[in-house]
């Protein structure tokens, strides 16, 4: 009954619908746009890539001094819309946003390929880049810099995880009679109602 408490996880919906996607989306079903705002309410939204998803939220990473790293800092709230045209189906969360652990960000910054660990020492993401060349020294210096050894995390690279308030399920319909599920997180479980499409 729609506005009623659910055992319903939407979480492990979301990650049985992604499981769907990995393996019919030609690339990147894991690819999310991520939209922020300014303290005064300016939206910005991008693609990003979720890195990871459990029972405490969405988890993605990022330098902490692009746009988007600022607009957290100074407003921390975002919404995340997936869309896999392949499945039909779109997943909107809304909630705010943390910072990681040092200990999450330092073991997935360690899972990344090397050329992308110096990326983000080499990147000053969000400025503006006065040539290609520029941008591709800075990798090649940094290369010479941590030529030997582990490639240590940037004080200004981490990750967020926003901590849904609010999950949507979307599946197409014939006649554009669409499926809409809403949850709604009340306390430890979820409260669920179905929206006209």
């Amino acid at each position: 009954m729609d506005g009623t408490p659910t055992t319903e996880d939407p979480i492990a919906i979301f990650e049985a619908w992604m499981a769907e996607a990995a393996k019919t989306e030609p690339n990147d079903a894991n690819a999310v746009c991520l939209a922020t705002a300014t303290p005064d309410g300016v939206p910005s939204a991008r693609m990003v890539l979720l890195k990871g998803v459990d029972a405490r939220g969405f988890v993605f990473y990022t330098n902490l001094e692009s746009r988007k790293g600022a607009e957290l800092a100074a407003n921390p709230n975002a919404a995340l819309c997936f869309h896999w045209k392949t499945l039909a189906r779109s997943v909107r969360v809304e909630g705010a946003v943390e910072r990681v652990t040092d200990a999450e960000a330092d073991a997935y910054y360690a899972s990344r390929a090397r050329t992308s660990r110096l990326g983000a020492w080499a990147s000053k993401q969000s400025r503006p880049l006065e040539s290609r060349f520029a941008l591709e020294k800075a990798v090649a210096e940094y290369g010479l810099k941590y030529a030997v050894g582990e490639i240590p995390r940037p004080p200004h690279w981490s990750g967020f995880r926003v901590l849904p308030r609010r999950i949507e399920l979307w599946r197409d319909m014939p006649f554009r009679l669409h499926e809409r599920r809403v949850f709604h997180r009340e306390g430890t479980g979820w409260r669920i109602e179905t929206l006209y499409p």
